[in-house]
């Protein structure tokens, strides 16, 4: 993980962006990667899953969980002044 090192330009300058980076690579590394040693997940040894995930399983779940968007409010009309 080059996350933590500053001269990369994957770099999280916000703490918020960094916590986001870390979930998606604990998710990829726990649910996604094959273990050498575990010759399967660690989810998968653990009991959590019984597949194997792919990330578009991952951006699914991240999809259904985010918030729809809002409609935009009213803007007043600026008068101008004289």
């Amino acid at each position: 993980m080059r996350r933590f090192t500053r001269l990369t330009n994957a770099f999280s300058k916000k703490l918020e962006n960094h916590c986001h980076a870390l979930a998606l690579y604990f998710m990829f590394y726990n649910f996604v990667r094959i273990h050498k040693t575990l010759k399967v997940t660690p989810a998968m040894a653990a009991g959590m899953t019984d597949r194997l995930w792919s990330m578009e399983d991952i951006v699914a779940r991240i999809d259904a969980r985010a918030e729809a968007p809002k409609r935009p409010g009213r803007y007043k009309k600026i008068v101008a002044a004289d």
